[in-house]
C-alpha cells in the first residue's frame, strides 16, 4: 500500500510538468504563427514612407512695425503616396510657420482622403494679424527684409488614419517639418523646392 502512495506521489508532478510545457509549446507555436502572419502581410503591403515637398511658398502684406507683425503666408504642400495598397485619411491638419522658434501665424486644413499611389496638395493660408514679437526676433526678421527675403520654417501635424482594403488602423499623429524655407517679398522670384521630413 505505501508503494502504491509512493508511486503515485512521483506521478503527479510529471503529469504537472507535462501540462505546463503542452501550455508553453502551443503559446511558443501561436507566437510564431502570429510572428508569420505579421511578416507575411507586411511583405504583401510593402509600406512605403509617405513623401512630403514644399512646392511653393509666398508671404503677402508683409508690415512689421513696433515690434508687431502683419503678414499672410501661403504654402502648397505635395504629398505624394507612393504605397500599392495603403490608402491615408487625413482627418486633422494643422500648419504652423515659425521664425527663430516664434510662431508667427497657424491655421487648420480642410481633411481629406488620399488614395494609394496617389499626389495631394496641401494648400494653407496663415494670417499674422498684429502678432506680438520679441524686440530681438523682430530685429532678426527686419534685417532679413532688408534683402526682400526671410527665412522661415513650416510645421504640419495631422491625425491620420491608414486604410488597407477595408481594414482602418486607429489614429495616429504624422509630423512634417520643412526647414529652412525661402520665401521672397517679391512676387517674380522664384521659390525653391524644399524636401520635408515626415515622423509617423
Amino acid at each position: 500500500m505505501a508503494g502504491n502512495t509512493s508511486v503515485a506521489a512521483q506521478q503527479q508532478p510529471r503529469r504537472q510538468f507535462s501540462l505546463v510545457r503542452c501550455v508553453a509549446t502551443c503559446l511558443l507555436a501561436l507566437i510564431v504563427l502570429v510572428g508569420l502572419a505579421v511578416l507575411i502581410a507586411w511583405l504583401v503591403i510593402s509600406p512605403k514612407k509617405l513623401v512630403y515637398t514644399l512646392e511653393n511658398g509666398s508671404v503677402q502684406n508683409f508690415n512689421l512695425t513696433n515690434n508687431h507683425l502683419n503678414a499672410t503666408f501661403d504654402f502648397v504642400l505635395r504629398a505624394f503616396n507612393r504605397n500599392r495598397r495603403i490608402s491615408v485619411y487625413y482627418d486633422y491638419i494643422e500648419s504652423t510657420v515659425t521664425y527663430e522658434d516664434q510662431t508667427l501665424a497657424f491655421n487648420t486644413v480642410d481633411p481629406f482622403f488620399q488614395p494609394h499611389r496617389n499626389v495631394s496638395r496641401i494648400k494653407p493660408k496663415l494670417v499674422a494679424l498684429n502678432l506680438a514679437m520679441s524686440p530681438s526676433t523682430s530685429k532678426d526678421l527686419m534685417i532679413e527684409k532688408t534683402s526682400k527675403e526671410i527665412q522661415v520654417d513650416v510645421h504640419f501635424k495631422a491625425r491620420v488614419r491608414l486604410k488597407v482594403g477595408t481594414w482602418k488602423s486607429n489614429h495616429r499623429t504624422l509630423r512634417i517639418v520643412c526647414y529652412s524655407v525661402t520665401v521672397h517679398l517679391s512676387w517674380y522670384k522664384h521659390f525653391d523646392r524644399v524636401p520635408c521630413e515626415a515622423e509617423l
